[in-house]
C-alpha cells in the first residue's frame, strides 16, 4: 500500500477564507456563529447559524458570473476552497497525462436544498415554463465534484459520499484508499456544505436536534460538552484537501504537509439519529483508524471531536473516547472546534481533518469555545475549555459521524 500524503488545503468558513484567517481566529477561540438576519429568519425558531459572510469569498475571480448563476452557494464554496487547495500544493495536471490518475472526492450532505427552495418559489409565482434548464445541475450533490473536476481537468475518479455529517470525512478517507491501492495519484477530497436555509433550519428543529434559543448571544450558542448544550448550531463552508502517493508529490518536489497515516469507518446499526450511549460504533472506527496507522493510542496527542453539542452526541463519543485511549485519554488535547464554525453537516468532517492538520502543523491544540461547565462524567478528561494550548504533536485524528449511525475517524501524522 502506497503512503498517503497531503499537499494542498483549502477553507471557506464562518471564520474566514483561507487557512491564515481560519487558523488565527481558531486558536484564538473566536466565533464566527452570529444571528441571522435575513427576512425568513422572524419566521422560524432558529435565529443564529454559522454564516460565511467573509468579503474574501469571491467566487467570480475564478468563475464567471453567468456560470456562477448556475451553481448553488455549496458548490462555489467548494470551487473556492479548492483554488486554494490546488494553489497551495502547486498542482496543475490540466491537459496532462497526469490529469487521468488525478480526481476528485467531494461530499455534501444535503446538496443544493436552497436551489430547489428558489426554483419551487418562481415556479409558484411565474409557471413551470419559467424553469431553468440549469436547475438540476445547480443543486446535485455531485456538480461539486464535478465543477471542481472540470476546472482542474481532473479525469480520474469522481466520488460525491453523502453520508449525513460523516461525509466529508468520508470523502477524504475514501480518497486516501484509493491512493493507497494505485487507483489514483492524486485526489482533490473534502466536502461543502450551503443549507442555512428556513426548510433545513426547521427540519432540525422539529428533531429537536439545533439550538432554538435566544438566552445568549450568538457566538455563546454552539457549546460542545457542556452542562448548558442544547442541541448544534447550523454552519456553512467547505474543506478541501490535496492528496498524493508521497512518491507522486517528492517527485514533482510538493512541500508535503503531514501524511493520512489511518482510517476507520463502521456504522453503529442502531437508531436513525442517535448513537449508542456507549458509543460502541465510534470506538470500533478510532480503533480501526488506529490500527491503520500501525499506531498506539499513546502517539495521539490531540483529537478534533464531533461534538456537535447535543446532549446524547457528546456524551456517547467522550464515552468512546475513554474506551479506546483509556488512561491516555486523560492525557490527550480534546477539543470541540465546532463551537466556532457551528456544525457544517457533510463539510466538517473535511473542515475539522484540515483544522487537525494544522494543529499538527503548528504544535498547538485549539481550545473548545464556550466551555463553561463539563458534564461531571468527563470532569478528568481535557477538554481544552477556553484555551488552546502549545505541544508538541506527533499524531491527531478527527471524528466525524452522521445519520443513520455512520461513523469515520481519521489519523494524521506529521510527515
Amino acid at each position: 500500500m502506497r503512503e498517503v500524503v497531503v499537499t494542498g488545503m483549502g477553507l471557506v468558513t464562518p471564520l474566514g477564507v483561507g487557512l491564515e484567517a481560519n487558523w488565527d481566529k481558531l486558536s484564538n477561540g473566536v466565533s464566527g456563529v452570529k444571528k441571522i438576519t435575513e427576512d425568513w429568519a422572524e419566521e422560524i425558531l432558529v435565529k443564529v447559524a454559522g454564516l460565511v459572510r467573509d468579503e474574501n469569498f469571491r467566487p467570480e475571480e475564478i468563475v464567471l458570473p453567468k456560470d456562477l448563476r448556475k451553481m448553488d452557494r455549496f458548490i462555489q464554496f467548494a470551487m473556492v476552497a479548492a483554488e486554494q487547495a490546488v494553489a497551495q500544493a502547486g498542482l496543475d495536471v490540466k491537459n496532462d497525462m497526469a490529469g487521468l490518475k488525478a480526481g476528485t472526492a467531494i461530499a455534501s450532505g444535503i446538496g443544493g436544498f436552497p436551489a430547489i427552495m428558489e426554483a419551487e418559489r418562481e415556479r409558484v409565482k411565474k409557471g413551470n415554463w419559467r424553469m431553468s434548464p440549469f436547475l438540476i445541475p445547480s443543486f446535485l450533490a455531485n456538480l461539486a465534484a464535478g465543477q471542481v473536476s472540470i476546472r482542474h481537468g481532473l479525469k480520474g475518479p469522481l466520488h460525491t459520499p453523502v453520508t449525513a455529517c460523516a461525509a466529508g470525512a468520508q470523502a477524504i478517507g475514501g480518497a486516501a484508499r484509493l491512493i493507497a491501492t494505485g487507483e489514483a495519484d492524486t485526489m482533490v477530497a473534502g466536502g461543502s456544505e450551503a443549507c442555512i436555509d428556513p426548510i433545513s433550519l426547521s427540519g432540525f428543529a422539529a428533531a429537536k436536534a439545533i439550538y432554538t434559543g435566544e438566552e445568549r448571544p450568538a457566538e455563546e450558542s454552539s457549546r460542545p460538552f457542556d452542562k448548558d448544550r442544547a442541541g448544534f448550531v447550523m454552519g456553512e463552508g467547505a474543506g478541501i484537501m490535496v492528496l498524493e502517493a508521497r512518491e507522486v508529490a517528492e517527485a514533482r518536489g510538493a512541500k508535503i504537509l503531514a501524511r493520512v497515516a489511518g482510517y476507520g469507518e463502521t456504522a453503529d446499526a442502531h437508531h436513525m439519529t442517535s448513537p449508542p450511549s456507549d458509543g460502541e460504533g465510534a470506538v470500533r472506527a478510532m480503533a480501526n483508524a488506529l490500527a491503520q496507522a500501525d499506531m498506539s493510542p499513546q502517539q495521539v496527542g490531540h483529537l478534533n471531536a464531533h461534538s456537535t453539542s447535543t446532549s446524547v452526541g457528546d456524551a456517547a463519543e467522550l464515552r468512546a473516547i475513554k474506551t479506546v485511549f483509556g488512561n491516555w485519554a486523560t492525557r490527550l488535547g480534546i477539543s470541540g472546534t465546532k463551537s466556532m464554525t457551528g456544525h457544517l453537516l457533510g463539510a466538517a468532517g473535511a473542515v475539522e481533518t484540515i483544522f487537525s492538520t494544522l494543529a499538527l502543523m503548528n504544535n498547538f491544540i485549539p481550545p473548545t469555545a464556550n466551555l463553561d461547565q463539563p458534564d461531571d462524567e468527563f470532569a478528568d478528561l481535557d477538554l481544552m475549555a477556553k484555551q488552546g494550548r502549545r505541544q508538541d504533536l506527533e499524531a491527531v485524528i478527527c471524528n466525524a459521524f452522521g445519520f443513520g449511525g455512520v461513523n469515520a475517524s481519521l489519523v494524521l501524522a506529521k510527515a
